[in-house]
């Protein structure tokens, strides 16, 4: 089965080559994976390889992903799965995890809402 490559995935591969002229890069769109509509381009893993990391630190690093990703950050896409390697670590190591699956997402949220809301309401009566 091939998926195709949505607007959203596109434009994130395009800024990742642009920004780091990475030795290699994927970009999978694992909204499928969630509770989220058919077609959604929200949740998001990268693995990107490039020497522009060389000496920077895994927190670096990830800044300057989602630097260069923070205008899909602030228009919908909601998770960023980042895999930043040296080409050296690549070299040395080229596996690339499987994502988890869906731990509920907006159904756990509202799980959790409710139970924050009871606990705020028995707070508030003095109860435990």
């Amino acid at each position: 089965m091939t998926e195709s490559v949505g607007p959203v995935a596109r434009r994130i591969r395009e800024k990742l080559l642009t920004a780091f002229a990475p030795q290699h890069l994927d970009v999978v769109n694992e909204s499928s994976m969630h509770n989220v509509p058919k077609g959604s381009e929200t949740h998001f893993k990268v693995v990107v390889v490039t020497d522009q990391f060389n000496g920077k630190p895994l927190l670096q690093r990830h800044r300057m992903v989602n630097a260069v990703l923070q205008q899909e950050l602030d228009e919908g896409v909601h998770a960023l799965s980042i895999l930043s390697k040296t080409p050296q670590q690549w070299e040395a190591n080229a596996v690339v995890k499987a994502s988890p699956s869906c731990r509920g997402g907006m159904a756990a949220d509202e799980t959790k809402k409710e139970f924050l809301e009871t606990l705020k309401g028995k707070a508030q009566h003095g109860m435990e």
